[in-house]
């Protein structure tokens, strides 16, 4: 009678669970903090479905989704209820203030489809912390955009200066100030700097923190990039933040009584920081530029020499003017001079030895002018002029140069009555009247060849055998480029060759034991042997739409129920490494089966 009872009962449970309704229900926090760590849970009455969770725009992903099950029956009167729950759960951190809306989650039961409510969150700053800040340091200062209330990790974009010139250089650095211990830098995002060039600065690698007092409280800290940034654009420029991903280092389990912390582990979870946006006030430009402006602005000084003060016709003379000073020297443009047309030019060779740092960049730019005098006499090099723009001072500033004077003497090579032509670019001197060579008049002797390969009939064939052979090739590049453009049919064609590569990856965990990697690849071959096969892009691919293809396609329920199971039991592994020791090899075997026969089936 108690079997009987039993067996009762458990066929009664299905009719119970169908007769429900499936309701999904969310909880989470209505308000947080900015930079705060909460979690949010979705709870689902029925299992076996397909849960696609929101995307989380406005926040950073931590981790998730953990899953975790529970079912209980109840049997009260002689009326018996079964209820299952699922719920999935997914850890998120605030990045800015604001208000936002989290889309309903969704999840595919028996090809209905159910959704959540929507999430509203209002995320707030530490306003009264900002306000003390600023009214301490005045808006200026290392540290005149950070937020330190409460915050035991934060970061700072640091400037040196906040208004500048168009043109001048602005000293930034990434600077990462915390008081829990770090694992690592896991990722940075910077920003675009639209409205700026910018140069690398050489940074040390961080590998150790420095203590420092930041409004009464020590953090260790780090700079983490150096550069220089040089406005493009004149008015108020707003760089945006950055955005670092770090490994927090917590302690997991409780301490031993006896040894305290000694055996205890660490867990690195990551975790998202940013910095504030920053304003920069570029000024720019007085009005009325000199002809002569190099487009430099900071403070220059110029020395110009000459190599010789005699030379001959048609010998060199090198003008090497030499521009030194802080500023962005790169752009420096090649002084303008002003010759007589006997003097023939070429472009200046230019060297850089410039040096950048946190001060800016120094150094000198050397330009070096080839002087050919195609005539002789006495010669004038006027003073040449170049300006650039002194902050200083806030005004243009010219650099003159000291006039040169050169004698050219007549070469001993120059006939009398010989006269020298100037202003003939990067060739030698001609002389007039000895240029041209008259053409050899005699006929010479000339020969009737015997043999000419055009009259021997080989020579056709060999042509038209080789025109063969040409239109061949031709035709099959053409049909390998056509072949090849239709992107969704290579992908189709190449899916079983990729699923393979994974599956060797796979086998090659497995006999080294790594079964958690193992687990890993054998998803990866499955998902993307199907994305590719069934030409599901990635970001569409979930079990709903993929069954729903091979269903079309003709793929038995056996084969789907494989399916399944291969993909429950990874996805189980990988939550829970304590059990995914066992049955490796029957989920390789059954992956590798269930991938030869949709090639068998589908082609």
């Amino acid at each position: 009678m108690k079997r009987l009872f039993t067996y009762c009962l458990i066929l009664a449970i299905p009719f119970v669970i169908n007769g429900q309704d499936v309701d999904i229900q969310a909880e989470y926090p209505s308000t947080v903090e900015e930079g705060q760590q909460f979690s949010v849970a979705w709870t689902v009455n029925s299992g076996g479905g397909e849960f696609s969770a929101p995307s989380f725009s406005g926040f950073y992903k931590l981790m998730g989704p953990q899953t975790s099950y529970s079912s209980s029956t109840q049997i009260i009167n002689g009326k018996m209820s079964h209820q299952t729950t699922y719920t999935y759960v997914y850890y998120l951190q605030a990045l800015k203030e604001g208000k936002y809306v989290i889309p309903p989650a969704v999840i595919t039961i028996k090809n209905k489809t159910y959704s959540s409510d929507s999430l509203r969150i209002e995320v707030i700053g530490t306003g009264a912390a900002q306000s003390n800040i600023q009214q301490e340091n005045g808006g200026q200062g290392d540290i005149s955009n950070v937020e330190t209330g409460g915050k035991d990790l934060f970061v700072d974009l640091n400037l040196n200066r906040r208004e500048v010139y168009i043109g001048e250089s602005i000293a930034a650095s990434i600077k990462i100030y915390t008081r829990v211990n770090l694992g690592g830098i896991n990722e940075i995002k910077y920003p675009d700097f639209k409205g700026f060039m910018k140069t690398d600065l050489e940074t040390p690698p961080l590998n150790s923190l420095k203590q420092e007092s930041v409004q009464g409280t020590t953090y260790g800290t780090g700079v983490i990039q150096q550069f220089l940034l040089y406005p493009q654009v004149p008015g108020e420029i707003s760089i945006d933040p950055v955005q670092l991903t770090v490994l927090v280092q917590q302690k997991s389990g409780q301490s031993d009584p006896f040894f305290g912390d000694f055996f205890s582990t660490v867990q690195n979870i990551p975790r998202a920081v940013v910095s504030k946006p920053v304003t920069i006030k570029v000024n720019p430009l007085p009005g009325n530029k000199p002809d002569d402006f190099s487009g430099i602005v900071g403070k220059l000084e110029m020395k110009t020499s000459i190599n010789k003060d005699s030379v001959n016709v048609n010998d060199a003379i090198n003008l090497k003017i030499i521009v030194s000073g802080t500023g962005n020297l790169k752009i420096a443009e090649a002084p303008k001079i002003k010759l007589s047309p006997d003097i023939e030019v070429y472009d200046p060779k230019v060297t850089d030895n410039i040096r950048n740092s946190a001060g800016g960049t120094s150094g000198q730019k050397i330009f070096e002018y080839l002087l050919i005098p195609r005539h002789n006499g006495d010669y004038t090099i006027p003073s040449i002029a170049y300006s650039y723009f002194n902050t200083s001072t806030g005004k243009y500033e010219r650099l003159s140069s000291d006039e040169f004077r050169f004698h050219v003497r007549k070469g001993n090579d120059q006939a009398p009555g010989i006269t020298v032509y100037g202003g003939v670019p990067r060739e030698d001197v001609k002389y007039v009247g000895q240029d041209i060579r008259f053409i050899k008049t005699t006929t010479g002797k000339m020969y009737r060849s015997a043999d000419v390969i055009i009259s021997k009939r080989s020579f056709y064939s060999a042509y038209g055998f080789a025109f063969l052979i040409f239109i061949s090739i031709l035709f099959i590049r053409r049909e390998h480029i056509r072949r090849n453009s239709d992107i969704t049919a290579v992908k189709n064609r190449k899916a079983g060759k990729m699923a393979a590569r994974r599956l060797k990856t796979a086998a090659e965990c497995m006999k080294n034991n790594e079964t958690d990697r193992f687990y890993e690849e054998i998803l990866k071959a499955l998902w993307g042997y199907l994305s590719d096969k069934l030409n599901i892009p990635l970001s569409d691919l979930n079990r709903s739409n993929v069954i729903t293809v091979l269903k079309d396609k003709g793929i038995g329920d056996d084969q789907l129920d494989k399916l399944k199971i291969i993909l429950d039991t990874c996805e189980y592994a990988r939550f829970a490494p304590s059990s995914s020791g066992s049955g490796v090899h029957e989920i390789f075997e059954g992956a590798a089966l269930f991938i030869k026969s949709i090639e068998n089936t589908i082609g």
